[in-house]
């Protein structure tokens, strides 16, 4: 299953990295892209969408719009 968040705040490569190093902790996650340039994260698996929001937010970035 594949999933998109929103996420605000990134503005480097170093921001998509923390990002992505965030969701791929997370239980369930199979694959994870995230492009600074469109402030979207598309994660693969069977993650909660709660739980990959939180990660993000853990990671200081602000997650929002997600979709399964």
């Amino acid at each position: 299953m594949s999933q998109r968040i929103t996420v605000s705040g990134m503005s480097c490569e170093g921001c998509e990295e923390n990002v992505e190093e965030a969701l791929t902790a997370v239980s369930g996650v199979t694959a994870v892209d995230v492009d600074r340039t469109t402030e979207v994260a598309t994660i693969e698996g069977s993650a909660n969408a709660d739980e990959l929001a939180a990660a993000i937010e853990e990671a200081g970035y602000e997650a929002t719009d997600a979709e399964t």
